[in-house]
């Protein structure tokens, strides 16, 4: 049928989907924003899938998907409908190897010509034959009289797991699981990337009992042991647990508070009671730390706060479970919405549950240290990086401090090199502003900066490194093993020291001399000395490999656009993520305008549009985009007519002079 606006009496729903358009009147949209929700009625047959469900959730889906619309799922269900044609079971009989001992099997079911003769065509096929004197129906196959109860019901699970991974792609997706989800419905809760689990809503692929089936043994007791929140939070398929529906609801309009209105616009900019001016009090110890501090500001012993790098209170952590090495989240600078994936520096533990179905099977403890990506953790931020940039339009800001990835037997195994690659996947489809940005006493190292590095989308990304951070390939004791061994060392040592310096010239006189027992002396005595100094010049031989990882090496070579210092960090962010959204969106008109613009183009075209002010002052650009709004669109209109114009010229050049007469006169 056709997706129509309705209503019905509470209890006379005969399909087990439900759907609605509502306006939500918030904070950020205090006019309204839209939300498409569609929910399992379990209240018919248990809330399976079948084809009027599936039908159903298909046409809403997609009604969300070409208006842009965020789309949330409200999940309770027991998976595809399964069924039998109930209106056959009195009638088919069954015929046995032995009619006088039916424990020696059967051969085949069948129809009597009489029941046969009840039902019409196409309800099941077989043939007609005759044995033991009778004429019989022999079932080949049933199709039954009812619609919805075998393969036509996974064939529509097919087709809404197709519609909701388009879905996640084009418009903002979010499944709560307020119940159990079985089968199709677990798929299409993942299929849409961003899960919240209440904690009594086990997401599973088959039930228990059947698993013990199985097993032949009974193993598993809940279905919270398959997919409970203890399974689904620590492996990334839901983001967040909520206690109850109450909290369960909260979760979800914080987590749209971050969301554009339509998968169409930009983040809004809300109004915010924490001052972008003010510094950053927190700063990061040089010893590990909790990254959260610096994000969301932290509480002194004496109960005095120090404000962290965002809003106070607008940091909200996701997949907190998974991955632990790094920190996902979201949150607002100045009003503005943020994606923020920082770095744990403290180790962390994953677990890996046993197994109940092995007894062999024992719980796993995998240390993993601070500032390092494991395979769970550049998965995580591949992951975060993706729901970001898909409908929800964030703007995102990576506090890069990384000394690599692990690069283990066992990680190497677990397919590191897989889940840092798609770090670089994400990061070269996003279409909104990056910043990378190594934080105090923060480093960047090797394979970690090549897959954060701003060429691999230059239209959006940007590196930026606090005074005190550090970047290169190794860390100055690893390059100095390789760069500046004991033979540089002794060679400065001799360069630099006074008493090395004497001795060396006593020895030649001794030497001269043939005074071999002062040759020898002075011979020992070098060698005490020199390893004597080696420590310190092991120390200095790191000074000189850390002077090439500073900032200032970073900026003279290209590769980071600015050092900006950590307590004015906010205010610098602030107003550069001001101009490049109004930047951005200037940009994007003016490539539809002209489809031969490229990126660098249209960013040329406002520079000359913009000469009046410096180009490096984000707020003076800024306020000239504002203020000069009107006039910009009518340049903008300027630049549509004249590709126009390029675009009918060439589709008129060529053609005879008599046809191109015609077109301009039935255009004209």
């Amino acid at each position: 049928g056709v997706l129509a606006p309705g209503s019905r009496v509470v209890g006379t729903n005969d399909v087990g989907m439900v759907g609605w358009s509502t306006t939500l009147y918030t904070p950020e949209y205090p006019e309204g924003r839209p939300l498409v929700i569609v929910a399992n009625d379990c209240t018919v047959q248990s809330g399976s899938f079948g084809v009027k469900e599936d039908d159903y959730f298909d046409a809403i889906s997609k009604y969300a998907r070409a208006a842009g619309l965020p789309r949330l799922h409200l999940a309770c269900n027991s998976g595809a409908r399964i069924g039998l044609a109930e209106e056959l079971k009195p009638y088919f009989k069954v015929a046995w190897n032995d009619p006088n001992n039916e424990a020696g099997g059967y051969k085949y079911l069948y129809l009597t010509e009489e029941d046969k003769a009840r039902f019409g065509e196409g309800i099941f096929d077989g043939e007609f034959i005759t044995e033991g004197g009778e004429k019989r129906f022999k079932l080949d196959y049933v199709v039954g009289q009812t619609d919805g109860i075998g393969v036509e019901n996974l064939r529509g699970s097919g087709m809404i797991a197709g519609e909701t991974s388009a879905a996640y792609e084009d418009t903002f997706t979010l499944s709560y699981v307020t119940g159990r989800s079985v089968g199709i419905g677990a798929y299409i809760n993942r299929l849409a990337q961003r899960v919240i689990q209440m904690q009594n809503g086990p997401m599973i692929l088959t039930g228990y009992s059947a698993l013990n089936k199985l097993l032949g043994k009974e193993v598993y007791v809940s279905q919270d042991q398959l997919g409970g929140p203890q399974i689904m939070l620590p492996n990334g398929i839901a983001h967040q647990l909520a206690a109850d529906d109450q909290d369960g609801v909260e979760k979800i309009l914080r987590w749209l508070s971050y969301v554009p209105k339509t998968a169409a616009e930009q983040v809004t900019i809300a109004a915010s009671a924490d001052p972008v001016e003010r510094d950053i009090v927190y700063t990061p110890p040089n010893t590990p730390y909790d990254p959260r501090n610096f994000l969301a500001g932290a509480t002194n012993a004496d109960g005095t706060f120090e404000p962290g790098f965002f809003d106070q209170g607008s940091f909200t952590e996701y997949l907190a479970d998974w991955g632990k090495s790094v920190v996902v989240g979201r949150a607002k600078l100045g009003g503005i919405p943020m994606g923020v994936i920082a770095v744990e520096t403290r180790l962390v533990e994953q677990r890996i549950p046993a197994d109940p179905a092995n007894p062999a099977s024992r719980e796993t403890v995998q240390a993993q240290a601070g500032q390092v990506w494991y395979p769970d953790s550049a998965f995580k931020t591949a992951q975060a990086i993706a729901d970001f940039n898909n409908a929800e339009n964030l703007p995102l800001i990576v506090f890069a401090n990384w000394r690599g990835f692990s690069g283990g037997t066992r990680d190497m195994f677990g397919e590191v090199l897989k889940f840092g690659s798609y770090i670089v996947d994400n990061l070269r489809t996003y279409k909104h502003p990056v910043f990378a940005y190594i934080p105090p006493g923060g480093e960047l190292r090797g394979g970690a900066w090549v897959v954060i590095d701003p060429t691999i989308n230059e239209d959006m990304m940007e590196m930026y490194a606090e005074t005190d951070a550090r970047g290169g390939i190794l860390e100055p004791p690893g390059i100095c093993d390789v760069k500046y061994r004991k033979p540089d060392l002794l060679k400065k040592m001799h360069q630099l020291d006074s008493q090395l310096a004497q001795m060396k010239e006593e020895l030649k006189v001794a030497t001269d001399s043939l005074d071999t027992a002062a040759e020898e002396t002075l011979n020992k005595a070098i060698t005490a000395r020199e390893n004597q100094l080696l420590p310190l010049y092991l120390q200095i031989s790191h000074e000189f490999a850390d002077l090439h990882d500073r900032p200032g090496r970073m900026k003279a070579k290209g590769v980071i656009r600015d050092v900006v210092p950590w307590a004015s960090s906010r205010e610098y962010f602030y107003w550069r993520l001001r101009r490049r959204l109004a930047q951005d969106k200037l940009v994007k008109e003016l490539k539809a305008a002209d489809a031969d613009l490229d990126h660098g183009a249209a960013l040329a075209t406002l520079k000359e549009w913009t000469a009046s002010v410096d180009w490096e002052d984000d707020k003076a650009v800024l306020e000239v985009y504002s203020k000069q709004a009107d006039a910009l669109a009518a340049k903008v209109g300027g630049v549509r007519a004249e590709g126009v114009a390029r675009a009918v010229a060439a589709l008129l050049d060529g053609l005879p002079a008599g046809s191109k007469a015609d077109i301009l006169k039935k255009v004209a």
